[in-house]
């Protein structure tokens, strides 16, 4: 019976063929160990010379790490490995011979392995994180598709910028000027204008010079846009959103955030509400805590947002932030036109922001008036205006950048073991 590691358990005290590679053994005099993987999963299996023969043993004994080949053997249940199960080996057939395989069990340093990030991607580490990615992903389609979103596709190339083109890369499109997208945020207003409650999910690019552990050039963004939906609304259905992806990797992820040590106690705690504070409040405490460099007007940087974070043991919301510091489309405290009726989501833990959102302007004068003083062209901007002009209402929406999500969940310290191939300041290859 041919099968997957993943689905081994199905075959208790059977007999199983799983093709696998290499990536790990030792061995003694009579028994071989042998680490195998198969992109579903990691499972041991153990050779013994006595009953395999003289040849088999021989074989397996000799199999290099990453090698590639079909393992046969009897599946034992096993409390003491990761998954539950493993493999007691009849026999081996080689498929590929890896030689000199670059990254050995020992330690290597970070430039070495982003350099050969296309085989690192293949350790049991890399591997609970994108399984955990693809949690992320998978659940994230079922909460939106079970609360009544559609999935929409925005461009990638643009001709204008939701938050100005300083750091956006440009190209030539034709013999027009055009970006590489930093948000699809504009066009999904345009598609919750007609399909009532929308999200995208795709790729989003920022020229931003920034070398931190918390940025990539080149991120997945998940963005809902929502028709009829005011500031509230918006921060409710955020908390709900985080907390059943949080939810869904502790219950779906259990190996994969045991290999990565990850706090589960920390996870459990991640259920709606979560906590808000108004950017008065946070100034305010920032004082209290030593930040007396910041003042009233500032925006908050890496250890602002942690020092914040630290105070919860959940995501806080930081609403209300002041206008000179948002892009042009967020709608203003009609209370306090200062101050703007947004929020950013931060994660704890030191994990920074991982959403933005906001009400958006529908009043088309307003609108006018802000890209105005954006010193942003109103004819580039004129399909947007065009959403205010016929049927406007109240909307909100925000952005979740995926990443940053995967790195607080799964508990590594750096963005760039989130995605499978990083885009950094200094790294385009492979």
């Amino acid at each position: 019976m041919k099968t997957t590691i993943a689905k081994v358990g199905q075959f208790v005290d059977q007999t199983v063929t799983i093709g696998a590679w290499i990536a790990n053994k030792r061995s003694s005099g009579k028994i071989a160990f042998l680490q195998l993987r198969d992109g579903t999963g990691f499972i041991q299996g153990v050779v013994v010379k006595a009953e395999v023969g003289e040849e088999i043993f021989a074989k397996a004994k000799a199999i290099t790490q990453e090698s590639s080949l079909y393992v046969t053997g009897i599946v034992r249940e096993d409390e003491r490995a990761p998954s539950g199960y493993e493999l007691t080996v009849t026999d081996v057939e080689l498929i590929h011979e890896a030689v000199d395989y670059p990254i050995t069990p020992k330690e290597h340093g970070t430039e070495f392995l982003m350099d050969h990030r296309h085989l690192w991607i293949r350790s049991k580490r890399q591997h609970a994180v994108m399984k955990i990615r693809n949690e992320i992903i998978r659940s994230t389609y079922e909460f939106f598709n079970e609360n009544g979103f559609v999935k929409v596709d925005p461009p990638i190339l643009t001709g204008s910028a939701p938050e100005g083109t300083s750091e956006l890369f440009a190209t030539k499109y034709f013999d027009e000027d055009a970006y590489l997208s930093q948000s699809g945020q504009l066009y999904m207003e345009a598609a919750a204008m007609a399909l009532g409650r929308v999200f995208s999910f795709g790729p989003t690019f920022r020229a931003e010079k920034s070398k931190t552990r918390r940025h990539l050039i080149e991120f997945w963004m998940i963005e809902p846009e929502m028709a009829f939906v005011e500031f509230e609304e918006n921060l409710e259905v955020q908390e709900q959103y985080v907390s059943y992806l949080a939810q869904s990797v502790l219950k779906n992820c259990q190996i994969e955030l045991k290999t990565l040590g990850r706090d589960l106690e920390k996870l459990e705690k991640i259920q709606a509400p979560f906590a808000r504070i108004t950017y008065d409040d946070a100034v305010t405490f920032l004082h209290k805590e030593g930040f007396d460099d910041i003042e009233w007007g500032d925006d908050f940087g890496s250890p602002h947002e942690t020092a914040i974070a630290n105070h919860y043991d959940k995501p806080v919301f930081i609403t209300h932030y002041p206008t000179s510091l948002k892009p042009f489309y967020m709608q203003p405290d009609p209370n306090r036109p200062e101050v703007v009726l947004c929020a950013d989501l931060i994660a704890p833990e030191g994990y920074g922001e991982i959403i933005g959102g906001s009400e958006r302007i529908h009043d088309m004068e307003l609108l006018e008036q802000r890209l105005d003083e954006h010193k942003l062209d109103l004819n580039a901007y004129e399909w947007y205006l065009q959403l205010r002009k016929y049927g406007s209402v109240p909307h909100s929406g925000f952005g979740l950048g995926l990443e940053r999500t995967v790195a607080w969940l799964s508990g590594v310290e750096h963005v760039r073991e989130t995605i499978p191939f990083p885009r950094l300041l200094n790294r385009l290859y492979p």
